[in-house]
């Protein structure tokens, strides 16, 4: 979005209150964002004087795939922020399901990525990653040439890796990676996740099988308790996915705490989303 069109953020800061204004507030679509392959709609919602900027996308614009039950995208978007904020971690921006314009959709607050943040992924030449960076895998760049594919060893992309992997996102691409100021960083663009087969795609690779962070550990044992029959995180998964497909975030979340190691590709499905970026 251009500075120019920028809106303050003003009032209604907090999660519970950028929830409200999201769930609540009126919505008014500015234009559609270019180059997605399903209606994502450039909107502002606005609640009692307070304005602010947020993306929509109505389930009606959503294209069918062959592998995600039709019309299922934007609860699942939702249910990938509903698993962010029981981390604590933030990675997912404030993301409700809500009647708009073009019916129901996913409405998330819009983020303005930070332009003078460092770069998170990189092409260089070599074998190896220099330090402060975590090698993924060779690219080709063309006439022949291959070029090493690297991400920043970043604690915040570490906890985005663990998200994904608990989430079975299928499409973590680097253009859905957002540096935003403050030193906080989200992820967005999770319609195709929770699929109850292992499809974990991204480009997040660089700590396959090394153990986890104390950190995440914590947060899968958190998660785990959540996820219980009747628990807070089960009971609001339930109406956003399928029973399988919750009973499938239960076992990616043990098998986490039972490993206690990154996952690996598991050579059944592409490794890398295309394009990456």
């Amino acid at each position: 979005m251009p500075a120019s069109e920028r809106i303050p953020a003003r009032g209604m800061t907090t999660p519970a209150e950028l929830v409200t204004l999201l769930t609540e507030g009126r919505l008014t679509v500015l234009g559609r964002v270019p180059g997605a392959s399903n209606a994502v709609l450039r909107c502002t919602v606005a609640l009692d004087g307070v304005e602010r900027p947020c993306v929509y996308k109505p389930v009606a614009g959503e294209q069918p795939l062959w592998d995600f039950p039709d019309g299922t995208l934007a609860q699942r978007e939702v249910a990938a922020w509903e698993v962010s904020r029981t981390t604590g971690w933030g990675l997912v921006p404030p993301t409700v399901l809500r009647e708009g314009p073009y019916g129901e959709g996913m409405c998330q607050l819009w983020i303005d990525a930070e332009p003078d943040a460092g770069p998170l992924l990189a092409l260089v030449e070599g074998e190896e990653p220099e330090d402060g960076w975590k090698a993924v895998g060779f690219a080709d760049v063309g006439e022949g040439k291959t070029a090493l594919l690297v991400h920043a060893d970043d604690a915040r992309l570490r906890r985005l890796a663990v998200l994904d992997a608990v989430i079975n996102n299928s499409d973590r691409k680097g253009g859905h990676l957002l540096p935003a100021p403050g030193g906080l960083l989200y992820g967005i663009d999770h319609g195709v996740t929770f699929h109850s087969d292992d499809k974990l795609r991204t480009l997040l690779w660089g700590w396959a099988g090394e153990p986890l962070t104390g950190e995440a550990v914590a947060v899968l044992d958190r998660l785990a308790e959540e996820l219980a029959p009747e628990a807070g995180l089960a009971r609001r998964l339930g109406g956003l996915i399928t029973p399988a497909e919750l009973d499938a975030v239960r076992e990616r979340v043990a098998a986490l705490r039972t490993t206690g190691l990154h996952p690996v590709p598991s050579g059944q499905w592409p490794a890398i989303p295309w394009p990456p970026v």
